[in-house]
């Protein structure tokens, strides 16, 4: 008897095996990697799609939202154009920080995230967004549709923990963080690092 289409024989890998989305890039898929409870911070291999304790967080603070990435992106040279000349992309999955109301204590999962804006990071003189979105199905936020239908407060944990995040006793850090930005423009860059994807790893 063979298999139903829908049924994976296989887990696929996270970041080229799954899609952005049907709806992207205004719903997009959201692999998580890190939960706002762990003070741990995992990436997906590359090569083989586990994730992996990539190091403990050396600062208190913890990452105040689900984080993870968007499936088939890749931030290259559409996505850093967005961000400013001179600059490159750093060559990773599109970053995707998700809010929900109720606590989502589990890391490795895939959810639907309703974007509504973006961080315009540069770490090591790459643009490196962090896309700022909100769980599609959320009770609380889910009919939220533009950056500004968040607290401010929400943002400024996430600038202030991605200020911090890499900080190291008597060493300068190399992250700079732009003013936030909302909706269209986050779309814009998604698309971007679709578009850069497809170029990349196109059969």
């Amino acid at each position: 008897m063979p298999f139903p289409d829908t049924f994976y024989r296989w887990r696929p890998h996270p970041w080229h095996g799954l899609d952005a989305g049907e709806n992207a890039p205004e719903i997009v898929n959201a692999y998580i990697e890190i939960t706002p409870f762990d003070p741990v911070k995992y990436e997906t291999d590359k090569k083989t799609g586990y994730l992996m304790v990539d190091r403990p967080q050396r600062a208190s603070s913890l990452q105040p939202s689900l984080y993870g990435f968007i499936p088939r992106t890749y931030c290259g040279k559409r996505t850093a154009a967005l961000m400013g000349e001179g600059l490159k992309g750093d060559k990773d999955p599109l970053d995707i920080c998700v809010f929900s109301e109720r606590p989502i204590t589990r890391s490795d999962i895939l959810l639907h995230a309703r974007v509504l804006g973006g961080l315009p990071m540069v770490d090591d003189e790459e643009a490196d967004d962090k896309i700022i979105a909100v769980l599609a199905t959320d009770n609380m936020w889910g009919a939220a549709n533009d950056l500004s239908c968040l607290p401010d407060v929400l943002i400024e944990r996430l600038d202030h923990y991605f200020n911090t995040y890499k900080m190291s006793p008597g060493k300068e850090s190399s992250v700079k963080i732009g003013e936030a930005y909302g909706k269209a423009h986050a779309m814009k860059v998604i698309t971007a690092a679709m578009e850069d994807y497809m170029e990349r790893y196109a059969d």
